[in-house]
């Protein structure tokens, strides 16, 4: 490597990298390919708009007319700067100095190249195309209420071409939003950090494995649950690459003259080194005094030494996937035919065959000290990542969380797939999860499917979840006037109520229409026929009563006021579904399986919908986990969600979940807020350190209150030794010292004080 830096610095003395206007003309080939790319997609985007116009327009999921034809035309232009970035990368000469630093990796991106020779792009502001800042239109400069890309925010130009006027400010728009986005997603991270690091500073690993707090309190059995420090993972949160460390342990005892293992060997070899580290991890019964078998995996069994057991089968594992190379090896180039690969005709007299092995043993060898050697280097790793006592794991695990929040964005991201359907993501939803909201901004429960294959058991599912109205199956609404009466008429498309198959019928959505408070309709004013509901219109006998004695046409006119209200209203009303369920949107992978995802809350009511599989249910809102399911769940939930929101970021698991076991050991859930840290904490300094300094010290004061100093802040403050790393343990020296050799030391004032008292004794004895 510093033969290659020394190399490349010594060519760039020489020849220079330099960038000018020349890198980013455009060709006249590319110019060409441009305007017809950007003419095909305004093409595209009238023939949606006509569509529209004419009504055609199928709605997407979750969405109205009006979204659908939104998220279809941002779709069609966002394409349009990556499909001109891919022209680019194919007419743009090898040595064009921007093209060189988006390939190389050292800055900028081949969407940038793009915009500086292309096309600059749709201006995407809040998630969404440029919205309207004046009466219907974005800018004066265009017609009212016009969808077309020019007018909302689609710059056709590049930099190189310069930008027209109302480009310029769509860009500038689009830039602010970034500024700004940074400035308060700093501010918001930095809090967020501070409040992390003062919840979690005093956590640290004991000598018997737990993770506690400065005052005793056990928050983790075993940090991580299998006892591994985050700072010796080599693979993704494992111990062990085994790939890699396979090749190192090749390379090291590589010989063509050691014989290669056959696969029956290789894991019966396996199997006999890993023995001896299985007997130190035997399976007791919890229950019982006996000991049960290695593989025994109930939850009433599971132990201290679980992740050991995982670990020893991960390995296992891996070497039977290496045996199992071995044998498709074998098998293909035709020396056995038995699928362990027991029985190979050792004493190969064909020269073809002797080709044969010797190709095997360069592709998948595997030889006993080779694996003797893995299987060793595989255990020593496992032993020296074990985390140390008194490891402050809490400062670590804060920071890791915190530090990555400022690479985050402040933006609301939509469902893959799923048109209509947004979630809240980065810092506000980091936020949320941390402080314990009760009702956070974007709440989803995913419903898996019992039978998940089916679209048409997804759409039953996604009726009885969201919520019908009686418009939904109206045919038609219209009064009826007699001499000294009248009657609101609802005529029900019984063939559409069948086809949503909720289990209801007639009867059931007139008593819905009874039950609505505001609508005031009482059982004896409905008349329920086959297909249709009759409504008596009737003032209020109360309002009536308060009134002085009313002419006959005022009575007319309540009625006629009463009837208007009742035809209004009764399309509204809600004949099923459930009522904290806003909306239900059907989820569809890329293995066709289906899935409903519920935009609201009603967790229990969707678990015990017919259809559901309620053991696999989830939703993203801690609280709710934790009043259906309990604390052990909203646990899961927290860990599970900064897992969602900050799952690229490559951040240890084990640090995710100490944060979900402190803001829930205590038996509830804790926000990482001065008000979770004071029902966390007892003591004042630290309290007095974080938020509301002069109102702890005055309680404490006037509580007189006491601080036993264990903290990592209070420590600081008085300018004591931390208990965590090195201040975890006291050291004692043997002195060696006989009797009488300590006696005691004279006090300076109670001392001085006797000394004084016995002088004037003896002189008045004197006198």
């Amino acid at each position: 490597m510093n033969r290659l830096a020394k190399l490349c610095a010594r060519q760039l003395t020489n020849r220079g990298f330099s960038i000018g206007v020349g890198d980013v003309f455009p060709t006249e080939q590319l110019l060409v390919k441009k305007k017809k790319l950007i003419e095909d997609a305004n093409i595209q985007v009238d023939e949606l708009i006509n569509t529209y116009k004419k009504g055609k327009l199928e709605k997407a999921t979750g969405c109205n007319m009006e979204q659908t034809l939104e998220n279809s035309i941002s779709g069609l232009l966002s394409k349009v700067r990556t499909q001109a970035g891919a022209q680019c990368i194919q007419t743009l000469s090898r040595n064009n100095a921007p093209l060189v630093m988006a390939k190389s990796g050292s800055k900028g991106s081949e969407i940038n190249v793009a915009q500086m020779v292309a096309v600059v792009g749709q201006q995407i502001i809040g998630g969404s195309r440029v919205a309207d800042g004046f009466q219907d239109r974005s800018l004066p400069h265009f017609h009212k209420n016009a969808p077309q890309p020019p007018s909302k925010g689609f710059v056709g130009n590049s930099f190189y071409s310069g930008l027209l006027p109302t480009e310029f400010i769509f860009h500038a728009m689009s830039g602010r939003e970034g500024l700004v986005d940074t400035a308060v997603k700093t501010a918001e991270t930095g809090y967020m950090s501070r409040r992390l690091m003062k919840s979690l500073e005093d956590l640290s690993t004991r000598y018997d494995d737990t993770v506690r707090t400065s005052g005793g309190g056990i928050v983790q059995f075993q940090f991580g649950a299998d006892k591994l420090d985050p700072v010796d993972m080599e693979g993704s949160a494992k111990p062990v690459h085994f790939d890699r460390t396979w090749s190192h342990a090749e390379n090291l005892t590589w010989s063509n003259t050691d014989p290669a293992l056959l696969p029956n060997e290789i894991l019966s070899f396996c199997d006999s080194m890993l023995s001896h580290e299985r007997s130190r991890y035997p399976r007791r019964d919890l229950v019982g005094q006996g000991y049960l078998e290695y593989d025994n995996t109930e939850d009433r069994y599971t132990d201290e030494h679980e992740g050991a057991r995982d670990f020893l089968r991960s390995v296992e594992q891996y070497v039977a996937g290496r045996a199992a190379k071995l044998t498709r090896i074998l098998q293909l180039t035709g020396l056995t035919s038995d699928p362990l690969g027991a029985h190979m005709e050792i004493d190969l007299i064909d020269e073809e065959q002797k080709a044969k092995k010797a190709y095997a043993d360069r592709v998948a060898k595997v030889s006993e000290s080779t694996l003797k050697l893995f299987i060793k280097l595989c255990l020593e790793k496992y032993k020296k990542a074990h985390v140390e006592p008194g490891h402050a794991v809490g400062a670590v695990g804060a920071q890791s969380i915190g530090e990555p929040g400022t690479q985050m964005t402040l933006k609301t991201f939509h469902f893959a797939g799923v048109a209509g359907m947004s979630i809240t993501q980065g810092v506000p939803r980091i936020k949320e999860i941390i402080n314990a909201s009760k009702l956070i901004s974007t709440p989803v429960i995913k419903c898996p499917l019992v039978q998940n294959k089916e679209m048409r058991a997804a759409r039953i599912v996604k009726a009885r979840i969201e919520k019908t109205y009686v418009s939904d199956i109206l045919s038609y609404i219209e009064d009826e006037w007699m001499a000294n009466a009248g009657n609101v008429v609802l005529q029900i498309d019984m063939d559409a109520l069948s086809d949503m198959q909720l289990g209801i019928g007639i009867h059931d959505v007139a008593e819905a229409i009874c039950r609505h408070r505001k609508l005031k309709v009482q059982r004896g004013d409905l008349h329920i026929g086959q297909s249709r509901i009759e409504i008596r219109v009737r003032v209020d006998e109360n309002a009536a009563a308060k009134r002085t004695k009313a002419k006959g046409s005022e009575e007319q006119a309540d009625l006629l006021v009463r009837a208007n209200y009742l035809r209004r209203l009764v399309p509204f009303v809600a004949i099923s579904g459930y009522p904290d369920a806003t909306r239900a949107i059907i989820q569809t992978s890329e293995h066709d399986t289906h899935t409903v995802l519920v935009e609201g809350y009603g967790l229990r009511a969707c678990m015990n919908t017919e259809g559901v599989d309620g053991t696999k249910t989830s939703t993203n809102n801690v609280m709710e986990a934790r009043d259906i399911l309990g604390i052990e769940a909203a646990r899961s939930t927290i860990a599970h969600e900064i897992g969602e929101v900050m799952g690229d970021m490559d951040i240890d698991p084990r640090h995710m979940q100490l944060l979900a076991d402190v803001m829930t050991y205590k038996g509830e859930v804790l926000g990482i807020t001065r008000f979770g840290l004071s029902k966390m904490r007892d003591s004042v300094l630290q309290l007095a350190s974080f938020e509301k300094t002069p109102d702890h010290l005055f309680d404490a004061a006037a509580g007189m209150k006491t601080d036993k100093i264990e903290g990592v802040s209070e420590c600081i403050i008085m300018g004591q030794t931390m208990t965590v790393g090195t201040g975890a343990f006291h050291v004692v020296r043997r002195l060696a010292l006989q009797s009488g050799d300590i006696s005691e030391r004279p006090a300076l004032f109670e001392d001085a004080w006797t000394e004084e008292t016995n002088k004037r004794r003896q002189e008045r004895k004197r006198h």
